[in-house]
């Protein structure tokens, strides 16, 4: 596949097949895809449709049976685990919909995490922390154990974990499923404010009303493309 400059990802015809003991499981066909910088996509679809295994793909955290992926230019199929491993920690964002903090650490000691192995100095790190927290609103929380958290606080702390890298995608999973409704539409606005200041963003959801905040829906059904299309209702922030 010839990699294309203003892509970020690049897939081409991937198929993933699991085995289950004698049966083989088709958990994505033929799936191509191209996702530029600052783009905002929702990828849908219900469940068994393959959404979940092309997060897991997009995200380096699964390779492909067949088919190509480009990841900035670069073939993810031919990497290395240690290579995969450095892509999902600098390149990467993960917000997931359990959270996934650490209960004994406070918001600050959370988000700096992703950062204790790049050879930043503590003070720098910190102070990385300390900007991600105040790009999601938490300046005055940055002190609190997730325990002392409510559920959207907490999200935002797992999307300031996301943001510190600098990553070239943020990937979301579920980002609200957790969340009353009221507190999910709170998240996803701060989706949309991300967006607007070029993050390119990575949303898989169920949800149509969540979906509606991206500008490219993906639709899967059966482990195939069933649409790819532009959402001409999405806010413009």
């Amino acid at each position: 596949m010839e990699s294309d400059s203003t892509a970020i990802i690049q897939i081409e015809n991937i198929a993933k097949v699991y085995e289950m003991g004698e049966e083989q499981v088709h958990a994505l066909r033929d799936v191509s895809l191209t996702i530029n910088g600052n783009e905002y996509i929702a990828l849908m679809g219900p469940s068994g449709s393959g959404k979940s295994t092309l997060m897991n793909m997009l995200g380096c955290l699964d390779t492909p049976s067949s088919g190509s992926y480009l990841f900035k230019g670069e073939n993810v199929s031919e990497m290395s685990d240690d290579d995969l491993a450095e892509i999902r920690n600098r390149e990467i964002g993960f917000v997931f919909q359990t959270f996934n903090l650490l209960p004994r650490a406070s918001a600050l000691q959370n988000v700096e995490l992703p950062l204790v192995y790049s050879g930043m100095s503590k003070r720098d790190r910190l102070d990385r922390a300390a900007d991600a927290l105040h790009r999601v609103g938490l300046d005055n929380r940055m002190d609190h154990r997730p325990n002392e958290l409510s559920g959207g606080q907490r999200q935002r702390v797992a999307i300031a974990r996301a943001l510190v890298t600098d990553p070239a995608i943020i990937l979301a999973d579920e980002p609200t499923g957790n969340l009353d409704s009221r507190t999910g539409q709170d998240i996803m606005g701060l989706f949309d404010e991300l967006w607007k200041a070029g993050n390119t963003i990575i949303l898989v959801t169920h949800e149509e009303d969540i979906a509606r905040h991206a500008h490219r829906i993906v639709r899967l059904r059966d482990g195939k493309v069933e649409s790819d299309t532009e959402n001409a209702h999405a806010p413009l922030v």
